[in-house]
């Protein structure tokens, strides 16, 4: 049975629901595993080929009715197409091109973030220039009711690991913004700078990053990431956060 649950999960997450359906009742009809030959036409290419003879393979085996690995095909699709709609994750890249791989771009993925919000919205940086485009992005996102928070490392004068007063900057740019840096830190963090690169909105949409908020992260240097959207990642990363703010570690 293992063998045939492996050849339905293989078959299942390579294959549209609605081919899998097509071949779940073409299943259904059969008398069993002996006739499966009919099914050969279901498979287009290789790879289905492979994937169907596997499964039939496994069906003889198991020696199942008809209807019962029908039934299975159908849940198994469902499930996993189900799954698949509440999270997605794409690979976002910013630097020189493969022209082999298709990725979004950091500044793209960002605004995705910043434009989706809704109600709240969380961004961490090490450091922040004002990049023209995520600036006006934060303004209309404030304008439209967005609780827009930032965490930004502290300039050098107030103990932090930055030369420039992005903190200071930033709240001239945003004062309906809530600004907040790592305050205490105690000797467990002692001389701990703020590194996370995070974006994430509503619970729904989160961006994880090594590009700090400047323009050569947005267009010159060479910064990979993620963007996912639902499932319970972006929810734990921005409760996280604004914990962190609730339990006072992070200081406005």
């Amino acid at each position: 049975m293992e063998n045939l649950l492996d050849a339905i999960i293989e078959l299942v997450t390579n294959s549209p629901s609605d081919k899998t359906a097509r071949l779940a009742e073409s299943i259904r009809q059969l008398s069993g595993a002996q006739a499966a030959r009919a099914l050969a036409s279901w498979a287009p290419n290789p790879r289905a080929k492979s994937a169907l003879n596997k499964l039939i393979s496994a069906w003889r085996t198991a020696d199942i009715p008809s209807v019962e690995l029908a039934a299975m095909l159908t849940a198994a699709s469902a499930g996993y197409h189900r799954a698949k709609g509440e999270q997605e994750i794409e690979l976002v890249w910013t630097g020189p091109s493969s022209k082999l791989v298709a990725t979004r771009k950091t500044e793209q993925a960002l605004l995705q973030v910043i434009d989706a919000s809704t109600s709240r919205l969380f961004i961490t940086s090490f450091v922040a220039y004002d990049v023209a485009s995520i600036m006006s992005a934060l303004r209309n996102a404030i304008n439209r009711g967005v609780a827009v928070s930032m965490l930004l490392e502290s300039s050098d004068k107030h103990g932090g690991g930055v030369s420039m007063d992005a903190i200071g900057k930033m709240r001239a740019a945003l004062p309906a913004a809530r600004i907040y840096f790592w305050g205490d830190k105690g000797e467990s963090y002692a001389g701990g700078k703020v590194h996370a690169k995070v974006a994430v909105c509503d619970e729904a949409i989160c961006f994880v990053s090594s590009a700090n908020l400047t323009g050569h992260a947005m267009e010159r240097n060479m910064e990979a990431g993620v963007l996912i959207r639902g499932g319970s990642l972006p929810m734990k990363l921005q409760n996280h956060l604004e914990a962190l703010v609730t339990v006072k570690i992070l200081n406005s």
